[in-house]
């Protein structure tokens, strides 16, 4: 069976119809339906441990040594491609072949920031 993106929770939840297009939205929903078998429960629980993931590396990537920061941005690399959040994805693949430059550990926490605040009106 085909995931449509209509019956995902982020369908079924306030805020997600008003998002814009599935490529514009900071999490590709389709990835995400199919990726948790449209199952909702299980989509429910992956964006959340996303967002503390994401969260915890938004505070601590700043003031990591160069190996951590590795580390961190690989790590996320990772769990952001699996739920979708393609943009956060690249940003921290960027990171790991420029794990010094400031500007894009600053895009990275702003885009964590997106995903975070859209994950919350899909989730209300």
């Amino acid at each position: 069976m085909v995931a449509r993106e209509t019956d995902s929770v982020a369908f079924n939840m306030p805020g997600g119809e008003s998002s814009g297009a599935a490529h514009a939205r900071p999490v590709d929903l389709e990835h995400l339906a199919r990726q948790t078998m449209d199952d909702r429960e299980v989509e429910r629980e992956v964006l959340d441990l996303f967002v503390h993931q994401a969260l915890s590396v938004r505070d601590a990537i700043r003031s990591a040594d160069l190996a951590e920061r590795l580390s961190l941005a690989h790590a996320l690399k990772g769990a952001a491609r699996g739920i979708g959040a393609f943009t956060v994805a690249d940003c921290v693949a960027e990171i790991e072949g420029r794990p010094d430059d400031p500007n894009l550990i600053e895009k990275l926490a702003h885009l964590i920031d997106e995903v975070r605040d859209f994950i919350a009106a899909i989730s209300r």
